[in-house]
């Protein structure tokens, strides 16, 4: 049986406790109701009474959000709740790291990681040429990939951004459909231009559409391109065949940086044909200068409510598998 403890934490008389413990305490809640240690606050003076090992775990956690906040950032439940989860799962990535990783800001919006593997992944593309990012919904593949790639344009790293999607039929032929080419494939690109929108003001935006500054356009428009000085995107590469991944892979040019994102749980593709993305797992593992970065349920920054669905979803895949 492990024996009990008694651990005070000093708030900085400069760090008001408000901003650590929310508005009638509501972060406060969240960190209690998380654990069976008493907490006590009195002034700026935190007491943490339970058992030994949790009573060490609350006190990192403090240490951890004062951290945090010293950086600048403003705590919310989300934020903390994450910050617990990270801290009890003992993580090799802590909330600092996580929340004072600030990619470009926006309208006074950051946009930074928000899980551990959401900080692999930003680094993976920081320190690798190309990167693939395989996970389900709601999980930041195509957003984080979007923001790097706006830094990377804004700092000079790169002269331009290239946005790609293959254009899988979703129950209408292209053909059918109404306008150009260019307005045929549009519906495909829009989360996309979505992205974008977030992060550029519409003026700077329209002009970097203009210039060509910014490319969105759909996979067949790639082939027999060479892409250089470009932060090129590939959105939903697990509508991929094998042949068109190979050919995209191959238009990287000089001073270019790659990343491929897909959810190997939702392939459009008629079930005679493979993905793309699931062979290539196979083809380019262990080169320097590519990393595979594996996103799960965990890492669901939307609705809490898609990381139950996004859990049963699975959970019924795995079940089907099995009965098999």
């Amino acid at each position: 049986m492990s024996e009990s403890r008694e651990l005070k934490i000093l708030v900085p008389v400069n760090q008001p406790m408000v901003n650590l413990l929310g508005s009638r305490d509501e972060l406060l809640k969240i960190i209690e109701k998380a654990f069976h240690s008493d907490i006590m606050v009195r002034g700026n003076e935190i007491t943490i009474s339970g058992e030994e090992k949790e009573v060490e775990t609350i006190g990192k956690l403090f240490e951890e959000l004062l951290m945090i906040l010293s950086s600048g950032f403003t705590l919310t439940g989300e934020s903390v709740e994450r910050a617990i989860e990270m801290i009890q799962q003992e993580s090799s990535i802590t909330p600092t790291q996580v929340f004072t990783d600030i990619i470009i800001s926006r309208r006074g919006k950051a946009i930074r990681p928000k899980t551990p593997n959401q900080k692999r992944y930003v680094e993976a593309i920081r320190n690798n040429t190309i990167v693939f990012a395989i996970g389900p919904a709601g999980t930041g593949k195509t957003y984080l990939a979007m923001a790097m790639a706006v830094k990377a344009l804004l700092t000079k790293e790169v002269g331009r951004i290239i946005l790609t999607r293959p254009a899988v039929e979703a129950g209408e032929k292209l053909g059918f459909l109404p306008g150009d080419l260019y307005q045929k494939v549009d519906p495909y690109l829009k989360p996309l231009y979505d992205c974008l929108y977030e992060m550029l003001a519409v003026e700077q935006f329209h002009k970097y559409m203009e210039q060509g500054v910014i490319e969105v356009a759909p996979l067949a428009f790639m082939r027999g391109r060479t892409l250089n000085d470009s932060f090129i995107v590939l959105d939903e590469a697990q509508n991929t065949l094998p042949e068109q991944m190979k050919m995209f892979l191959t238009r990287l040019g000089f001073g270019s940086k790659s990343v491929i994102t897909g959810d190997i749980t939702q392939i459009d593709l008629p079930e005679s044909q493979p993905s793309g993305l699931n062979v290539v797992r196979e083809i380019l593992t262990d080169i320097e200068g590519i990393e595979f970065v594996y996103l799960t349920e965990k890492d669901v920054v939307r609705h809490k409510l898609v990381q139950k669905i996004v859990k049963a979803y699975k959970r019924f895949e795995d079940s089907r598998k099995s009965a098999r």
